[in-house]
Formats: C-alpha cells, structure tokens, sequence
C-alpha cells in the first residue's frame, strides 16, 4: 500500500499484516487525526514533561479533557491531546486555564500513562478507588489457594478504600514496604522506595487510627481485640492478573499500633529476572569475572554478606540463574521463597511447623543436590551443616549478616565453627551494598560543595578536574532525582596467604593489608567509583559505606 503524508510530514504506512498492536493502532488513529485537523503530531516516545509546568495545572482539568502541556511560551500554554476535534471542549479549556492553548496530537495510551504516573494521581486515588480491582487470596489449612472476590464497590467502607488504595498506589509506585506510623494526633503512612522512606499521602486523623489498623488485621487474619503484642500475618491480593504477597508486622507503640506492610510480588520480579545475571546487578567486570570463576567450582561455599536488604539474596539467584543446567540437582531453602526459578527446588523455610534451616538442610542433604543455596545462616547448627556440606563435595551458596568480608570470619568463629573446617570449605566472601541511581531523565552535572568533599574524604584540589551529577527530579523519578538502585561491592579471594593469616588468628586489619596488595577493592572504593561513573551521589554513599 502506498505511503499516506499528513499535514505535518510524518509517513505512515499501512500494515502489511492483519494483526495489529494497539501501539499501531493508535498511531495510525492520530495518524490521522493529525491529517484531518492540520496539527503537528508530537512522538510520545521521545516526549519529556516539564514537571513544574505539570504541578502547576490542576490535575482534574488534565485528566477530564485528557492531555498533558508541553511548554509554555509567550503567554500561550502548548498542550498534547488525544482527540481535539470538540471545539466546545477546547473554549472551556481557554476559559479555565486563563490564557490561550496551542493544541498538538498524541498518542492516548502514552497520555494516560504519564497522567497515571503523575503526582497528582495520587491526589485522587481515593476518589479512584472504586474502580480498583482486587482480589483477596485466601489459604486453607493445606495451603491450597481459594479465590475469594473483595470487590471495592461504591458503598465500601471509606476505610477499605483507604487501605486499599493505598496499596494499590504502593505497588504502582514500586514501594518495598508500607508504614503506618502512629502520633499523638495523626497517622502518617509512609512507602519505602529504593530503600528510602517517602511520606505516601497527608497525615490522616489519629481518630482513624484504630479502623486503618483493625482492617489491616482482618486482611491479615490476626486477632483484632489484642492491642498489647506485636503480632505477624500475611496475606494475598490478585491484581491486574498476578498473585502480590503480603507480610504483616504489628507492633504496639506509645501512641497505639504502628504496622508495616512487607510487599513480595514474585511473579513480577519473576519476570523481571527471568534473565537474571551478575551483570544486570552493578557489579564491576573485576568482580563479575571472580564470582563467576568461583561459583563454577565443583565444591566449597560461596558467601554473601551485608546487612538487611542489600540485595544478597538477588546476588545468589543471579548466581544460581548463572550456572543452572539440566545436569545438576540445585536446591534452596529460603525464609521466604522471593522469586520463583525454574527448574530449582525451592523449600520455604516454615518454623512454626518445624521447618528450620538446619532441618530443612539436613532433608536436603538427603535429596541428592549438586548445588545447595541456604537462605541465611543464624545459628550455629545452620552454620556447621553448611560447613560440612561444602567439605563433602556440594557447593553451597549462602549469606550472613556482618559489616564486612572480614567481620564474616568474627561471626563464624562466634557461632562455634570449626576455623580449620571453615577456612577450607570456603571460595570467596562478597560483602555488598545497595545505593540509588541517579534518574537518566533528569541527571544533570553539579558542582559539590568543598564542605561535601571533605565530608566525604575527597581532597578539593584532586578531584576538581572530575565532574559530578545528581538528578533534578521528574515525573519518572517522582520528584526524588533517583531511579532504581545499584549494587557496589568487596570480594575476598581466600588465597594460601590469606587461609594461613586467618588460621593464625591474625588481627583484622593485617588480613585487609594482605588483601589490598593483593588487589582488593573495598567498599568504599567500589563506591566512589561508582560516584565518578555519574551512576551515583557522594551524599548516597556516604550514607551506606565509611571514609575510611
């Protein structure tokens, strides 16, 4: 079919197939929109926001008559519409924005998308909340999972909506967590989002407090009377066509319960690390090529280090990811199972029935497994199994919590292990850290103060030829100048100098000197290389590592 040329210049030519895309399609509907109208069709892929011009325009206007402003230039507000063909429409407009607008086509999901992902979205999404959908997942005895319809309809409890949307917007917002934080005279609900705190909404009436917490509970299934115990749940929600798991602490306060809401949803992350691999984490080469020599060692430990959500679990199933073939039996035990891998045994560790790591280890032992991923290792009993299963031919990938690569050893010797034994079971220790990315659509070069260099333990007169970023924030980023989070990292390589300092039981600081000659790079390093990569902020890592 011959090529049709609209007003504006821009091709377009028929599909050659019967199926069609709705991105397709909807190019081909303001394809021609653009040629019936006469106006300039704007390419929503490469479409950036201006997000004070978007702060500053009611966001019911925006979303009634469906269109996003471009820019604003001599007096004239340039917006991008899905369909301008209602002149009436376009009157109001004028009349409610004050001043005159000049109209551009644009595609309608990508419209949508970005009014969705706006900080006035939030704004609304109580009065949204009846079209939310979801879908409580109730577990019998068994665990068998029983489909139940808690339909949010218009005469729902304010509350539930409450709750409810609330979650709703934490998921889209990728939030971790959801905190519920009771004060003298208000509830503030807080998500955690690359492992930073956001206030989610404006603090709510503490008279509220007790219906937000006691409807939490009843999704939960703990008991609603008890008021003076911190108390554990979980629950399921189905949401736009997957399973979304939820932990539930509670825990009493001075002013009342205070709770937290743990999201798990592993069918997504699933689908984000079905292509799981070390270099999709933030590791440099260096340490890419020693992990990936030592987890391909027929025999010993692979251990993995750094305090609570550090990313150690992701690192061993990027690992496992990395060396998983049909000729070896790989299976873990995990509190709880987080993504789920294909063709891996996944045993979720269950201690009210019994199911302890080191039980559930020894089962495993018994299973016949090449390959063994433990979740963490707590106690001593955990830690001597590992041990011996790492001496007698399996490799072991496992993770504990310690400062350091060298504390690692401190925390083994503590937990009773035998130093012999432990030295020689063991590959490597990876310690790591998680620090935000600076948002790619809105990073901009900046000149740190000398205060901040010095803080950081940077010399002013070195590091004046280097530049530094930071993110000025945008509607992709929320406003916060970061997006996503990367990892930064120490490996200890056990050579024979090495082994023999730690068996002599020599002090901490002569196993880093014997470390750094032999080409080491710590923590800290590993972060201010990051910093100089324009990947991250000095303020960042100043926040997760020491300046030593």
């Amino acid at each position: 079919m011959s090529a049709q040329q609209p007003e504006d210049g821009t091709a377009f030519v028929e599909p050659t197939t019967g199926l069609e895309t709705n991105h397709r399609r909807e190019e081909r509907e303001a394809v021609e929109l653009a040629r019936k109208y006469g106006l300039e069709l704007v390419d929503m892929d490469r479409f950036r926001i201006d997000n004070d011009l978007l702060r500053s325009i009611p966001f019911d206007i925006m979303l009634r008559y469906n269109f996003v402003p471009e820019a604003q230039r001599e007096g004239r507000l340039i917006i991008v519409m899905v369909d301008p063909g209602d002149i009436t429409k376009l009157d109001e407009l004028e009349l409610l924005l004050g001043k005159p607008i000049e109209v551009k086509l644009g595609r309608r999901s990508a419209i949508e998308e970005i009014l969705k992902r706006s900080e006035g979205a939030q704004r609304v999404l109580d009065e949204a909340s009846e079209d939310f959908r979801l879908q409580l997942v109730q577990e019998d005895a068994d665990g068998d999972e029983v489909l139940s319809l808690d339909s949010i309809t218009a005469d729902s409890s304010p509350i539930i909506k409450l709750v409810d949307s609330t979650i709703f917007n934490a998921i889209q917002r990728r939030a971790s967590d959801i905190h519920i934080e009771t004060r003298e005279t208000e509830v503030v609900i807080k998500y955690r989002i690359d492992g930073v705190l956001y206030q989610a909404m404006e603090p709510i009436d503490r008279r509220h407090h007790q219906t937000i917490i006691s409807r939490i509970k009843v999704m939960a299934e703990l008991d609603i009377a008890e008021k003076r115990i911190p108390q554990d749940g979980r629950f399921k929600l189905r949401f736009e066509g997957r399973n979304i798991d939820f932990r539930v602490s509670i825990m009493p306060s001075v002013h009342g319960e205070d709770a937290v809401i743990r999201i798990l949803d592993k069918e997504s992350m699933s689908k984000e690390f079905r292509q799981l691999r070390l270099d999709v984490l933030g590791f440099d080469q260096v340490t890419i090529q020693k992990m990936r020599k030592f987890i391909r060692e027929p025999y010993g430990m692979v251990l993995v280090t750094g305090p609570t959500g550090s990313g150690k679990t992701t690192t061993l199933y990027a690992c496992v990811s990395e060396i998983q073939s049909s000729e070896d039996k790989i299976v873990t035990i995990e509190d709880p199972v987080e993504y789920q891998l294909r063709g891996v045994t996944q045993i979720p560790v269950n201690e009210k029935k019994g199911l302890t790591f080191a039980r559930g280890l020894r089962s495993i032992l018994r299973h016949d497994p090449d390959k063994i991923m433990v979740g963490e290792i707590r106690d001593e009993e955990t830690a001597q199994i590992a041990v011996q299963s790492a001496l007698t031919g399996h490799l072991v990938f496992t993770t504990v919590h310690a400062n350091n690569v060298v504390d690692v050893l401190g925390r083994f010797l503590n937990m009773n292990v035998d130093l012999y034994n432990f030295v020689s079971a063991l590959n490597c220790v990876l310690a790591q850290r998680l620090v935000r990315n600076i948002c790619k659509h809105c990073r901009a070069e900046m000149q740190p103060s000398e205060e901040l260099l010095l803080e950081s333990g940077l010399d002013p007169a070195i590091v004046s030829d280097r530049s530094f970023y930071e993110g000025t924030g945008c509607i992709e980023c929320s406003g916060t100048g970061f997006l996503g989070r990367t990892a930064i990292s120490e490996i200890l390589d056990l050579s024979d100098h090495i082994r023999e300092l730690i068996l002599e039981r020599r002090p901490a600081s002569e196993i880093k000197r014997a470390a750094r000659e032999e080409g080491m790079t710590f923590l800290r390093e590993s972060a201010l290389q990051r910093v100089f990569e324009g990947v991250t902020t000095l303020r960042e890592i100043n926040k997760v590592t020491f300046v030593e």
